[in-house]
């Protein structure tokens, strides 16, 4: 499913998420991150140790809750996760990556990219990229 110019008008001004992958048991795993309009998709930075990370390489359907700060609109994002990793990058397409996530969530550019980029690489950091089949909620068209 396309994200609409007004769904990515919410995601421009709107960085707040709960991501939720299936454990193992089926049951899920919520977690809180920081979203932002990523290549299409709905982008978050993961690191390969978490139980969010491992459940989306085994089963990558997902669901991405993006709420506004006081939590009275927000945007649901279900789908498939496609991960930028390891796995299936070298070091500087997945720091391009991750770069570029960087900014459509900050809405700018970090002051030390060399900082950055070696924290990035230290934490293991991976890029996962929700591909929306179902977008629904109150704060979008």
């Amino acid at each position: 499913m396309e994200i609409t110019d007004s769904t990515a008008e919410f995601l421009t001004g709107n960085h707040k998420a709960v991501l939720s992958t299936f454990k193992r048991n089926g049951q899920a795993q919520l977690s809180v991150v920081m979203s932002g309009l990523f290549r299409g998709g709905v982008g978050v930075s993961v690191t390969e140790s978490r139980a969010k990370y491992k459940n989306l390489k085994r089963d990558p359907r997902c669901s991405l809750l993006v709420s506004k700060d006081d939590w009275w609109g927000f945007a649901v994002f279900e789908g498939q996760a496609e991960i930028i990793d390891a796995t299936n990058s070298s070091d500087s397409e997945r720091l391009s990556a991750l770069r570029e996530l960087y900014e459509s969530i900050s809405g700018g550019p970090h002051s030390d990219w060399d900082e950055y980029d070696a924290a990035m690489l230290k934490d293991h950091r991976a890029v996962v990229i929700v591909r929306p089949d179902h977008i629904y909620g109150t704060a979008i068209g």
